[in-house]
């Protein structure tokens, strides 16, 4: 279970955040909106506090958030949150948050690119396959797709991290869309450069050459039916430390609880994947890659 001074720490670092957006968005308002009064009361729990309770949420102590509120947030933290409002009434200030937390995610949680990148994606269901054609809830946004593990009714997340174990950014699209497309890889180049490791669904002449004219390197591994090339030892070696990314998703789905299909609302279900995501950078045992030596002799093996 997550420790109270965790809790506390968490809160002093999205306490100052929101303080800071919140004189940075005063000092630039317009002279219209400065003039005319606008209703500005402020709620029982403020912005950090509802942010910090739902990162909290996403350490892996509790599988169901209602208990986890109603019995750690509103008996065990009472101290910490003395105004905590009833459950059904945080459920409908949960989106009130989503661009404080999209803007802290990118500012303070996501790490930056060092040259040396892994990108994998993995399946956010939202229903049982059976279930697919009765649900409602993301009627005309889940789509049908199959991964490796089968197939899935709901959406993929496509993710790029560092050699630290840190997320640079990520993607959410539909089930059915493809690893190698074009959409998902324009907001990915804008934050790469380097090396970019992944597996041998990624392979594309036309996503190869388009991504090497931009100065970012592609390197991944050869079907079965393909013949074998020429590879330097150092991408060898880094090509089998793709386990980062491995081990992020793992994280994600298994610890951060990414991925559960209890969804009333398309807003909490993007609160919940932006909330594990910031959580994911609050964890302290992120996998990172750790240095290889090579001579610097660039020696080549066939792959």
């Amino acid at each position: 279970m997550i420790t109270e001074n965790k809790v506390i720490e968490i809160f002093c670092i999205m306490d100052e955040f929101c303080r800071n957006f919140a004189s940075e968005c005063e000092k630039n308002l317009l002279l219209e909106d400065k003039e005319h009064r606008h209703r500005n009361r402020k709620g029982k729990l403020s912005h950090s506090e509802i942010m910090t309770i739902l990162v909290c949420y996403h350490f892996g102590s509790f599988a169901n958030f209602k208990h986890y509120y109603l019995f750690y947030i509103r008996q065990h933290l009472s101290g910490c949150f003395p105004d905590a409002v009833s459950y059904n009434r945080f459920v409908e200030l949960m989106p009130r948050v989503f661009f404080h937390m999209m803007l802290f995610m990118k500012l303070q949680g996501f790490g930056k690119c060092s040259g040396i990148s892994f990108v994998d994606s993995t399946m956010i269901p939202v229903c049982h396959n059976l279930r697919r054609y009765a649900n409602k809830v993301f009627k005309g946004l889940a789509t049908d797709g199959k991964g490796t593990m089968g197939w899935c009714h709901g959406f993929k997340l496509h993710l790029l991290c560092n050699d630290s174990g840190e997320i640079i950014t990520f993607c959410l699209t539909g089930a059915n869309v493809d690893d190698r497309d074009k959409r998902v890889w324009t907001i990915f180049a804008k934050e790469l450069y380097g090396k970019v490791f992944a597996d041998r669904g990624y392979i594309k002449q036309t996503l190869f050459e388009d991504l090497f004219d931009r100065g970012i390197h592609l390197v991944h591994g050869l079907r079965a039916n393909m013949k074998n090339r020429l590879m330097s030892m150092w991408d060898k070696i880094m090509l089998r430390k793709r386990y980062i990314i491995e081990c992020i998703n793992d994280l994600l789905k298994n610890k951060a609880n990414i991925v559960h299909s209890r969804h009333r609302s398309i807003h909490n279900f993007i609160m919940n994947i932006c909330a594990a995501l910031t959580a994911y950078s609050f964890f302290e045992n992120k996998p990172e890659a750790l240095p290889v030596h090579v001579e610097k002799s660039n020696q080549l093996t066939l792959f």
